[in-house]
């Protein structure tokens, strides 16, 4: 059975989709446009969640609605705010909103990733709930609102809205337009009902969200939250059975849709020539003859349990000293949100820790713990990928980590091991990893031994496994069966009688051949 591709998916949105206009809104723009060396360039912002819409919105001619932040974007639009993307072959329009620096930071930086953030991941980290911060969140989303109705017009639409910046949006596109199907991916965890039970502007938020035809988590825990949080807080029907919510006339469905990464791109830049330059460089600087490496590539992010990887190896180090001097652990950390002070406060930590270990066990010719934090591009993250013997994802809390995907695409020679914390969404699709509970140092240590002494079949059979999940499980399939899911949904307005009764997720796969 052939799997999704994305010109299997580009097939399947202009058979399925034609004659209906589509409208994806995010947060961050799928192109943007900067200035440099005296002039102007468009540039594609690594983005998985991009990746996947980028070829639905080629092949649907739709309208990508975001939050205009580049440099030069103002002076790459025109009097509509519009502008055709791609630069090089334009197929569709992205419509670009304008923020202030205050709408920027009361929603963005304020409510969304002070706010939801830390409430949505249950990694121990105190929510900011800001009056104001809640007041400039609802006027950006009625900006982001006022967007879509204006270029949605009279027509069907659908609007596939992405993620925690944009809670309210679905319930104000609701009651300012009838012809539209809205569906919205929430790409981070969502919390027991407990947790949420804190949050001042719960009934908001909920309403908001059941403005949604659809609404989609990685995985069915989260959908089960989200659920039982709506259960026991506002005035619904609520079939658990069926994960669907009818409030005022109105019904939801809820539904698990784990996210995939493009399994292709990375293997096949894996494998390409290009890679032995970036390969010998990263032996070059790190020094790694001899050794073995470990790694962990992340934003600096509290949820990312970089400083519990760390402290997995300094007790490595204690119980087992044949490895001092052997292992060479190297930490990707991407500068993130680095004006919020829980970002400054984990990166003192990491700068820290990574010192206290690399003077406690060091020498002067190897430490344990090389730190870099700046960005990377991703053929120089797949070649440390490449090298690692293994490599860690540590995540407290996690909606799915496509790094644990990545590295395990990038690993076309079926070699290499995965520790993989068992709070990320990605480790109910990979049991091939090696498990853990981030939380235990214990743990941690022995998995890292795990790792260095697996013999080379263990390690080929575990990486086969997990290579052919994320290919099957993949970023095209997601956005697949998310659509498929989206068009079995009546329009308001239609007057076809049999739109919601034809099981149009499956005869789009069995008629494309792909596998469900």
């Amino acid at each position: 059975m052939k799997v999704w591709t994305r010109d299997v998916l580009s097939e399947f949105v202009r058979t399925k989709l034609d004659g209906y206009r589509l409208i994806v809104v995010s947060n961050r723009e799928p192109f943007q446009h900067r200035r440099a060396n005296g002039h102007i360039e468009c540039i594609q912002p690594a983005s998985g969640m991009a990746s996947a819409l980028d070829p639905v919105m080629r092949a649907s001619g739709g309208l990508w609605i975001a939050h205009g932040n580049g440099d030069a974007d103002r002076q790459s639009v025109d009097q509509f705010d519009h502008v055709q993307v791609p630069p090089e072959n334009p197929e569709y329009t992205l419509r670009r909103v304008w923020l202030s620096k205050e709408e920027e930071e009361g929603y963005y930086l304020g409510f969304a990733n002070q706010g939801l953030w830390p409430l949505c991941h249950v990694a121990f980290t105190r929510p900011l709930f800001d009056p104001d911060h809640w007041r400039t969140y609802r006027r950006v989303n009625e900006r982001f609102a006022e967007a879509v109705m204006q270029e949605a017009g009279s027509d069907p639409t659908f609007v596939f809205i992405q993620d925690y910046h944009f809670a309210l949006l679905p319930r104000m596109l609701r009651e300012a337009g009838s012809n539209l199907v809205i569906a919205q991916f929430w790409h981070i965890p969502w919390p027991n009902r407990e947790v949420f039970s804190a949050f001042p502007w719960r009934e908001e938020i909920l309403h908001g969200l059941l403005g949604n035809d659809l609404l989609g988590f990685h995985l069915p825990q989260h959908c089960q939250n989200f659920v039982e949080t709506v259960d026991c807080s506002v005035e619904a029907r609520v079939d658990r059975a069926g994960s669907e919510i009818c409030r005022g006339g109105h019904c939801t469905l809820v539904r698990p849709f784990p996210i995939g990464i493009d399994f292709d791109e990375h293997s096949d830049l894996a494998e390409s020539e290009s890679m032995s330059v970036h390969i010998r460089r990263w032996n070059q600087e790190l020094s790694l003859k001899g050794k073995s490496l470990g790694i962990g590539i992340d934003r600096l992010d509290y949820t990312k349990g970089i400083p519990e990887r760390f402290r997995f190896l300094d007790r490595l180090l204690e119980r087992y000293p044949a490895y001092r001097g052997k292992i060479v652990f190297v930490q990707i950390a991407v500068p993130s949100r680095s004006t919020l002070p829980a970002y400054r406060q984990i990166e003192l930590e990491v700068d820290a820790l990574a010192a206290q270990i690399n003077l406690r066990w060091g020498t002067p010719s190897w430490r344990p713990i090389v730190l870099l934090k700046r960005h990377y591009t991703q053929p120089e993250m797949i070649a440390l990928h490449r090298l690692a013997h293994f490599c860690v994802v540590s995540s407290l809390h996690d909606g799915m980590n496509l790094v644990a995907k990545e590295f395990a695409a990038s690993r076309f020679d079926e070699d290499g091991v995965l520790v993989l914390s068992k709070f990320a969404g990605a480790a109910r699709e990979l049991k091939d990893a090696i498990q853990i509970n981030p939380f235990s140092i214990e743990e941690g240590a022995e998995a890292y031994r795990a790792a260095l002494q697996m013999d080379r079949a263990e390690r080929g059979r575990r990486m086969r496994k997990m290579r052919e999940a994320i290919d099957q499980d993949n970023v095209y399939r997601w956005a697949g069966k998310f659509l498929s899911q989206m068009a079995r949904i009546e329009f308001p307005d239609s007057n076809d009688p049999d739109r919601r009764e034809f099981d149009f997720s499956l005869t789009a796969e069995k008629a494309l051949g792909v596998a469900v």
